[in-house]
């Protein structure tokens, strides 16, 4: 008799440990700021994972916040905690803005509660930081007084040098002139919270300097993402297929931008370097690309001239 009670016993026992999920593999990562790329970022249904930013964080943008849950409070002012609330795969997008100007976007993947054996390790912590040459600051900043808020610094993006690069005294006096421009010509743009000011632009080789301004011109904040430079035009084809638009992003050198959080009335200054393609077709047009954060797939596109004029200065 206890025979028979001892064989279904064995038989079931590895029946009921295979019910068990397996345990997620954790990892942590560290990832250099530039806001030219995205960072994936694996998550799982029952766990958080943390971003730790190097500064205080001012914003949080969550793309869809009916799958993925994002906090911030200022108790913990550099850190950003994410999780899936659904149990079903989803994908979705972050963007993480700081005090300073640093601007992070990453792309939620979570592989959902199905146990699978290749699953993706979760991301229990991916930490930022900066290079020495990241934040550009025109002078060291002093303690600030009590009810005092300290200046933005700009921002730049991380890229290896060109071979023929602009000196970064120049790109520096276009960035000052453009901030001390005390009453742009603002260009409205319809369906936006922006306007837009095209300042000077200058020449070195192939590479090309833009400086330019944006004004929050509503009664609302406003996030601005990294600026991008657009090659656009249409390409004829065959019979009734009608014209293809035809749209690249060309590569951007450096860039500066004084902030990308603009209060209602308030106004941020920026300079752009980017490689100006050798020819392009007569029906293709270069454009300058800015877009909110709640409308990136709205942008303002600003008309720039293909051969900038060369000052005597720039030679």
């Amino acid at each position: 008799m206890k025979l028979r009670w001892l064989i279904p016993l064995v038989v079931l026992l590895p029946f009921r440990l295979n019910a068990f999920e397996a345990p997620a593999a954790a990892r942590v990562t560290t990832v250099v700021i530039n806001p030219a790329q995205v960072t994936p970022l694996h998550l799982r249904p029952e766990f958080e994972s943390a971003i730790r930013m190097p500064e205080e964080v001012s914003s949080v943008i969550l793309g869809s916040p009916g799958t993925f849950k994002a906090e911030h409070n200022e108790g913990e002012p550099n850190y950003v905690y994410v999780k899936p609330i659904t149990k079903e795969r989803a994908e979705s997008n972050l963007l993480i803005a700081t005090k300073s100007g640093l601007h992070v976007t990453l792309e939620l993947i979570s592989d959902g509660a199905t146990a699978v054996t290749d699953k993706q390790p979760v991301d229990f912590l991916i930490e930022y930081r900066v290079t020495h040459s990241f934040l550009v600051a025109s002078s060291p900043a002093s303690p600030a007084s009590p009810g005092t808020t300290q200046p933005r610094r700009p921002e730049t993006a991380i890229s290896p040098p060109p071979t023929h690069s602009a000196p970064s005294s120049a790109l520096e006096t276009e960035y000052e002139q453009q901030t001390r421009i005390n009453a742009p010509a603002w260009t409205k743009w319809e369906g936006k919270q922006i306007e837009t000011s095209l300042g000077d632009t200058r020449q070195w080789d192939n590479e090309v300097a833009i400086s330019y301004s944006i004004l929050n011109n509503s009664s609302s904040p406003v996030e601005i993402v990294p600026p991008q430079i657009q090659i656009a035009g249409r390409k004829l084809k065959k019979k009734k297929e009608g014209k293809g638009i035809i749209s690249d992003q060309l590569e951007i050198r450096e860039y500066r931008l004084s902030a990308t959080r603009l209060e209602p009335g308030e106004r941020a200054d920026g300079v752009v370097l980017y490689d100006r393609p050798n020819f392009k077709q007569s029906t293709e047009k270069l454009f300058l690309q800015i877009a909110q954060a709640d409308q990136i797939d709205q942008p303002v596109l600003i008309r720039l001239p293909f051969t900038p004029a060369i000052n005597a200065d720039n030679r």
